[in-house]
């Protein structure tokens, strides 16, 4: 009888230990630690590649930027613009358990356009009002035609939320979000690393193949590379360009690309505030123009990155339909630049407290600033952990900004936030009137011709301004394990993991 029992209990041993075994976690290295993990009030990248595997959208785009359905079926949008009805999936839960459908689609939206602190809110500022037509289905009033609406239901603003769960934990929702994608979350150490799980209810978990998924933030990309080749790591984001041979030569590892969406630039503190009007950066249009034309930004692309970006000098890439080719990215032109400076009565050089991400930016700034020293423009680099850079650049709290937008597939999504007078991303403290009127009228604008006349408009205006100098546009670089197989890249550079598997 004892044989028997230890029999039993060995075999219990090797059935716990074989279900152990059987269990998958995909390890994702990130550039920065996220923020707040509520779609409502985050503003990070890094942030949306996490909301990739918790949060599903109404909508979603594929590898050519067409929008596809997720959480939604379909939409139509009645002639004069003003009304938008969606159909929505039947059978989704999210994580709580409770049931997806209109009324939490319609309480989702309604958060993303009143919540106090929304990011949201500029994206879905034309919503009038939400209708609940049956229990699948909600009618979209608008104050105006808006024709960014659907794109901006392809990101955060389409996240869709629980309203049991978000209505208790109120502005603690991102302590512990609950959505309805495919993995819900378990837990998070700042700094460290946030853990996802499985979700068994999810609408589409025949397509989920991975059990577990840890997110490690590792800042420096030379760490984040090691981790890869040392399988610390199945996938790796935001890899430097100068490795990219080292990981095509490796058989162990693979390189996921595409053309992105993304623009770095430098952000100037503009507005009506002390650090601004501290140095004639801040108070001079003459003077940032002068600092654009300081800098080389093929070379930039050349020393830094080997050549594999795009040099830009707008919110699109030269390769977008709505790039303004009536102002091409402009060469270095030193003699223009420091005459600019003469106009503007600057004695020089002076000082600019230049706040600088950590990571792969500390590079491009400190070519930058070898350039700006060329016309007497002192740039004092301040290196900051990414996310206190973003709250330090709300307060104003710094002179020029380097800091990278990930890009949206409706370019309105590009420049509305950070332009419009008072947009909670305008930390460059920029208002204009003529800029505020033209950057509304686009958004009414469904034809592409009249829609790329309007930015022509604002284009000029802007690249005579400067609040945001426009530097180049990144491609995706995303190392991979060979273990991963199913990996697809969009070029929005979220990491989806819906289809994944491990070897």
């Amino acid at each position: 009888m004892k044989f028997w029992r230890i029999a039993a209990a060995a075999a219990l041993f090797a059935l716990a230990c074989g279900t152990a075994a059987a269990q998958t976690t995909l390890k994702i290295g990130l550039a920065e630690d996220p923020d707040i993990l509520d779609p409502t009030l985050a503003r990070t990248y890094v942030g949306r590649i996490v909301f990739a595997s918790m949060c599903d959208k109404l909508f979603d785009i594929d590898d050519k930027l067409n929008i596809v359905p997720q959480l939604a079926l379909s939409q139509e949008t009645s002639p004069d613009g003003k009304t938008v009805t969606i159909k929505l999936r039947p059978g989704v839960k999210f994580h709580d358990g409770e049931p997806f459908d209109a009324a939490a689609a319609k309480y989702s939206i309604e958060r993303h356009l009143t919540m106090t602190g929304s990011f949201r809110k500029p994206e879905v500022a034309a919503i009038d009002r939400v209708e609940v037509v049956d229990p699948l289905t909600i009618r979209i009033i608008l104050k105006t035609p808006y024709a960014p609406l659907i794109a901006q239901f392809t990101d955060r603003a389409g996240m869709m939320i629980a309203p049991k769960a978000a209505q208790a934990a109120a502005d603690k929702f991102g302590l512990h979000p609950v959505c309805a994608g495919p993995y819900k979350f378990v837990e998070r150490v700042q700094q460290d690393h946030i853990t996802v799980e499985k979700f068994q209810d999810y609408w589409n978990k025949d397509n989920v193949h991975i059990d577990r998924i840890v997110y490690q933030t590792i800042v420096d990309p030379t760490v984040r590379l090691a981790s890869l080749k040392s399988g610390g790591l199945d996938v790796a984001e935001r890899l430097l360009a100068t490795d990219v041979k080292d990981i095509r030569a490796n058989p162990k590892l693979r390189l996921a690309t595409s053309a992105g969406l993304f623009y770095q630039g430098i952000t100037i503190n503009v507005g009506d505030n002390p650090r601004a009007k501290a140095t004639p950066l801040g108070t001079s249009a003459k003077v940032r123009q002068a600092l654009s034309l300081a800098i080389d930004r093929d070379a930039l692309n050349q020393v830094v990155f080997n050549g594999e970006f795009v040099p830009g000098n707008q919110w699109v890439s030269p390769q977008h339909p709505y790039y303004q080719k009536a102002f091409p990215v402009p060469k270095r032109d030193l003699a223009k630049a420091k005459a600019l400076m003469r106009e503007a009565g600057v004695t020089a050089p002076f000082t600019v407290d230049f706040m600088v991400p950590k990571g792969e930016a500390e590079a491009v700034a400190e070519v930058i600033q070898a350039m700006a020293k060329d016309i007497g423009i002192d740039l004092k680099i301040r290196v900051t952990e990414f996310a206190t850079s973003l709250k330090q650049a709300e307060a104003f709290e710094y002179q020029a900004f380097l800091i990278e937008w990930s890009g949206r597939t409706d370019t309105d999504g590009n420049i509305f936030v950070f332009d419009i007078c008072k947009g909670p991303q305008n930390v460059a403290g920029f208002c204009n009137a003529d800029v505020d009127r033209l950057l509304n009228e686009a958004r009414m604008q469904s034809d592409v011709a009249a829609r790329k006349a309007t930015y022509e408009k604002l284009t000029k205006i802007l690249l005579d301004q400067d609040p945001i100098i426009y530097l180049y546009h990144r491609k995706i670089l995303i190392g991979l394990s060979a273990r991963v197989e199913g990996y697809k890249q969009i070029p929005d550079g979220l990491v989806r993991v819906v289809g994944l598997r491990l070897k």
